[in-house]
């Protein structure tokens, strides 16, 4: 068995995330798993009972007759939720195939819809782990505030309805970056793990009307860069000061923070290694 790396761009905007579901075939794991099948398998014939041996219910629609072995794991570096889109996630993967990278490559993306897309397989060592090898990760959320209807882009963005104060935001960016305790910003209230990230860079932009809230760490928490934005977005509007986010910060609370922005404005750019 070889270690494949995989970089995967996909737009989210139609699926329910990453993470495979039991009986949930819009999932971004859940096609690439189906691609790795039919490429194993490409003579795979009528389908078989959905309950696959590695024992997830797998649904009627993504299942191949013929396959009778293991449903290979792909492990990405992170569960991107319903709607969030990548620009380079990488994942890996173990394969028994003689293909070569670039033949595996084009054998998914024969096999992946059109808004799924492998841009890079590569071999990788037998102990890299695409989640915990992963050193950082870079989030862009954006957002338009123009006078004209986005129509081309208004998948991908939240409109605003009216320009926020960039500086302001800026400043309350600041109070954000830095190792913190980001229990206010993380939305799963179940959370028993550490809520300690850091965060080293914050980049807001505006031009013509899109304005994007650029965010790198060394990990984010569920919902972390929407709540975040949320919370920036209300401070840009005025409805909170720049000032308050050290006091949200201190709450490790999440009513302290502003609301959740949108899915659709997220996109995971990439995924750092050393």
């Amino acid at each position: 068995m070889t270690n494949y790396k995989l970089i995967i761009r996909y737009d989210g905007t139609g699926y329910r995330g990453w993470e495979h579901q039991p009986g949930e075939d819009k999932t971004i794991q859940g096609k690439l798993e189906t691609a790795v099948i039919r490429m194993l398998n490409p003579s795979g014939v009528k389908e078989k009972d959905p309950d696959d041996a590695a024992g997830r219910t797998v649904p009627p629609s993504d299942c191949l007759g013929s396959f009778e072995g293991e449903i290979p794991d792909i492990i990405s570096a992170g569960r991107t939720d319903g709607g969030v889109s990548a620009e380079g996630m990488c994942a890996n993967v173990k394969l028994e195939t003689s293909l070569s990278c670039m033949q595996i490559r084009d054998s998914l993306n024969r096999n992946l819809p059109d808004d799924i897309c492998v841009i890079n397989v590569e071999k990788a060592g037998d102990r890299f782990h695409a989640r915990y090898n992963a050193t950082g990760k870079t989030y862009r959320y954006t957002c338009y505030a123009g006078e004209l209807k986005p129509v081309f882009e208004r998948k991908y963005v939240y409109e605003l309805g009216s320009m926020p104060d960039i500086a302001a935001m800026k400043k309350a960016a600041g109070l954000m970056i830095g190792e913190h305790d980001f229990t206010s910003f993380c939305g799963n209230p179940r959370m028993k793990k550490s809520c300690v990230r850091c965060v080293d860079r914050i980049d807001i932009e505006e031009k013509e009307g899109f304005i994007s809230f650029t965010y790198h760490g060394n990990g984010f928490l569920q919902y972390m860069v929407r709540i975040m934005t949320g919370t920036l977005i209300e401070v840009g509007l005025g409805k909170r000061t720049p000032e308050s986010v050290s006091e949200v910060l201190e709450a490790k609370d999440r009513a302290a923070a502003g609301f959740t922005a949108p899915a659709r404005g997220l996109k995971l750019v990439s995924v750092d290694y050393d």
